[in-house]
């Protein structure tokens, strides 16, 4: 019995190690890079799509709090000036804070629903309902 114990451990130890995120949320990172006078970011449905969000709000929001024009073309937006990454990913973060993750348990299982007048946001995980600005 204290041979197989052995032959355990050493299999254990030959094997890789998994990595395992405590986060089944990773905030998404734009990937894209400046060509001419514009910064093209080429992540940008996979952006969307990871936040479970309408596009045209998603691309509202990220145009108004850039001051910048832009377009989508296809899975990625053309922003009409150079806009550093940091600055991108810092309203990416804010649009997650706002309209993504839920102000009580800040999981992401959250929709937007309009009530009356209100844009509400409610979590799918804890049943919260919080209302979010509308003003984009």
């Amino acid at each position: 019995m204290d041979s197989y114990e052995k032959l355990l451990e050493k299999a254990k130890s030959s094997l890789p190690e998994i990595k395992q995120s405590s986060e089944r949320f990773e905030m998404p990172k734009a990937v894209g890079h400046v060509q001419g006078n514009k910064t093209i970011i080429s992540n940008f449905s996979a952006i969307v799509k990871t936040f479970n969000r309408d596009q045209s709000h998603f691309l509202k929001y990220l145009l108004r709090e850039l001051a910048s024009p832009g377009n989508v073309d296809g899975p990625r937006l053309i922003l009409g000036r150079k806009i550093s990454s940091g600055l991108i990913n810092d309203k990416i973060e804010e649009y997650a804070r706002e309209f993504v993750l839920c102000h009580v348990c800040r999981k992401p299982d959250t929709i937007l629903k309009k009530e009356e007048r209100i844009t509400m946001m409610k979590c799918s995980a804890c049943g919260a309902k919080s209302p979010v600005r509308t003003k984009i």
